[in-house]
């Protein structure tokens, strides 16, 4: 075995310019290229084979004959324990690039894109062709407006939820096929490892509490949508506000913003401030967030523009009416429990003695345009946010009625808060 090479002997190695691979001791080499580049390496034996491996190039600036002489020291370690040096640095190359790739990919799968690769492989399997343009129209109506540009990776319950709370009460069906779509998409991106956190769709252990079962609505449904969903008669509407304005709470704020505007909940629970114009007085509500997937401006009474500012001043989250504990969204039942609460000092009913539900209060405000003002069919169905059929009507749609829709809010709202 050579002796170890000293600093000036491989300095005078180094000035003779000889292309040789010198051997400097211990298993480290030397080696100058024709060239005239210059580089450590170490020769060791394994399994009866002479193999070489580098050590990186010669930095005359530093003189790294030591770190040179560390790193085959390292090298010489790994040797001894059976471990192939080269072969371990190519596995971990090929580690890093995997992961690299890994990252990429992630990037690269955004929820629509893997969707649409999903419906793919499933599509063999499928014996009815309408199948797959179901899914992809079903998915590109409710759900890649909220999340077909997330990552599939970081899809979350509460977007989720943004998707099916919209639609959940009045298509329960439909959108419990959309949320088992999702829930498939998901657990497809789990299997494939682009995906380690549960999946935010399934039933049990994400949804269940959050939202009522498909049954359930079912079971509730009267015959009547008027029945469905029980509403408080206009004439007791300025003593339920009064009652409302006493209790405290997000809750409560969120609800008594909910009737001023004859809103449906979800409008209520997923607004953000971004949504807002307090100077034009004008809340515009994105086509993604709409049942009928048609954006919403809706002008806000004096009242209104108040509980907004006030709202300001009492909440640094995301949301206009967060939720107290963690700064999300309010839940479906930050609203109902607040009824509840009112409940038991005085019990709220409808004409036919069932308990007002918070989407009732829509039916309220219907009934009171229709008997109470002269508020003509159009622009009480754009209060409300309904979808105009008839092509005629239609064409006044794109304007929304502005102006009319104002007056007719402003005057409901001072009929409202007239005991306040």
């Amino acid at each position: 075995m050579a002796k170890r090479a000293t600093k000036l002997e491989l300095d005078a190695i180094i000035k003779g310019k000889i292309p040789k691979r010198y051997p400097l001791g211990d298993g480290l080499y030397f080696t100058i290229k024709p060239s005239g580049a210059m580089s450590f390496g170490i020769r060791f034996q394994m399994n009866g084979k002479s193999e070489y491996k580098g050590l990186g190039g010669y930095d005359k600036l530093h003189n790294n004959l030591g770190i040179a002489r560390a790193k085959c020291e390292e090298y010489r370690v790994q040797i001894r324990q059976g471990i192939n040096p080269k072969v371990k640095e190519q596995e971990e190359l090929k580690q890093r690039q995997s992961a690299k790739a890994l990252e990429e990919q992630l990037k690269e799968s955004t929820f629509s894109k893997y969707a649409y690769r999903h419906i793919q492989s499933l599509e063999p399997s499928w014996t009815n062709p309408k199948t797959s343009p179901q899914w992809k129209s079903s998915l590109e109506n409710y759900a890649f407006p909220i999340i077909g540009d997330t990552p599939v990776s970081e899809v979350s319950r509460t977007q989720v939820l943004e998707i099916l709370e919209p639609i959940w009460y009045e298509k329960a069906e439909t959108a419990d096929r959309v949320r088992r779509r999702i829930a498939s998409i998901l657990d497809a991106a789990i299997s494939d490892d682009l995906r380690t956190e549960r999946n935010p769709a399934v039933w049990r252990g994400s949804l269940h509490g959050k939202l009522p079962s498909v049954e359930s609505i079912k079971k509730a449904k009267a015959p009547t949508e008027e029945r469905a969903h029980a509403s408080l008669h206009y004439s007791e509407l300025p003593e339920f506000m009064a009652a409302l304005s006493a209790q405290d709470g997000i809750g409560a704020r969120a609800l008594e913003f909910c009737i001023l505007n004859a809103s449906r909940t979800a409008e209520i629970l997923h607004a953000t401030w971004d949504e807002f114009d307090l100077e034009k007085g004008l809340w515009s509500i994105p086509a993604r967030r709409m049942k009928g997937r048609e954006r919403h401006d809706i002008p806000l009474s004096s009242q209104s523009i108040a509980l907004i500012e006030q709202q300001q001043k009492l909440t640094t989250s995301h949301f206009v009416f967060p939720n107290s504990s963690n700064g999300k969204s309010l839940s479906q039942a930050g609203m109902s429990s607040v009824l509840k609460r009112m409940n038991k000092n005085k019990e709220w009913k409808d004409i036919h003695g069932q308990l007002i539900t918070v989407h009732g209060f829509r039916g309220t405000f219907k009934t009171w345009t229709t008997e109470k003002t002269d508020t003509d069919w159009l622009t009480g169905e754009m209060a409300l946010a309904h979808k105009i059929k008839d092509k005629s009507s239609a064409t006044y749609q794109k304007g929304q009625l502005i102006d009319k829709r104002r007056r007719l809010m402003q005057k409901y709202n001072d009929y409202a808060t007239r005991n306040i």
